[in-house]
C-alpha cells in the first residue's frame, strides 16, 4: 500500500510544541521534564542546532541498567545521536522507512537548520489510519454509485 502526504501534513494537526532539552541538563531533570509533558523523548540542542534524542529507551538502557543514576548524568552522555531528521516536505513514506530501518520512533523536523516540529511513530500510526479510512469511504461510495469514478 502506498501512503501520500508529507511531513507537512502531518504538522498541521499537532500542537507545534516540541519539548527539549540541552546537553548539559541532568538526565533526572530531562526526565521529569518528560513526566510532566507526559511525552516519551526529547530533543536534544547545543546553541540552537538538533544534536540528538533523548528517549526513555535511553535513560533505561544507559541509566539504569548501567548502574548509572539520573542526577549524576548529563543528557550529553546518554543521548543518541546524531539525530535522524527530515523535512516538511519529505513523504511520510520516507519517515516510516527511516524510523523502521533506524529503529527509532521520534524524528524531528528540521528546515534551515532550526527545529520546526517532531513526529512520532504515533502521528504515523494515526495518519495511516486516516488515509485507509479515506480511501474505504472512497471505493464504498464508488462501489454504491453514489461517488463518480
Amino acid at each position: 500500500m502506498e501512503i501520500h502526504g508529507t511531513v507537512r501534513d502531518i504538522l498541521q494537526n499537532k500542537s507545534g510544541e516540541v519539548w527539549t532539552t540541552s546537553l548539559q541538563t541532568t538526565v533526572y531533570e530531562a526526565i521529569g521534564l518528560m513526566g510532566e509533558k507526559n511525552v516519551g523523548a526529547l530533543v536534544a540542542l547545543d546553541e540552537g542546532e538538533v544534536v540528538g534524542i533523548l528517549s526513555e529507551r535511553d535513560y533505561s538502557r544507559k541509566v539504569v541498567l548501567q548502574g548509572r543514576t539520573s542526577r549524576d548524568t548529563l543528557v550529553g552522555e546518554i543521548l543518541t545521536r546524531p539525530a535522524v531528521t527530515v523535512r516538511r516536505k519529505d513523504p511520510i513514506e520516507k519517515c516510516m522507512q527511516l524510523m523502521t530501518s533506524q529503529r527509532i520512533r521520534h524524528l524531528p523536523v528540521v528546515e534551515d537548520g532550526r527545529l520546526v516540529g517532531l513526529i512520532s511513530i504515533g502521528d504515523l500510526v494515526s495518519w495511516v489510519m486516516q488515509s485507509q479510512r479515506h480511501t474505504i469511504l472512497q471505493l464504498q461510495g464508488y462501489i454504491s454509485g453514489e461517488y463518480p469514478g
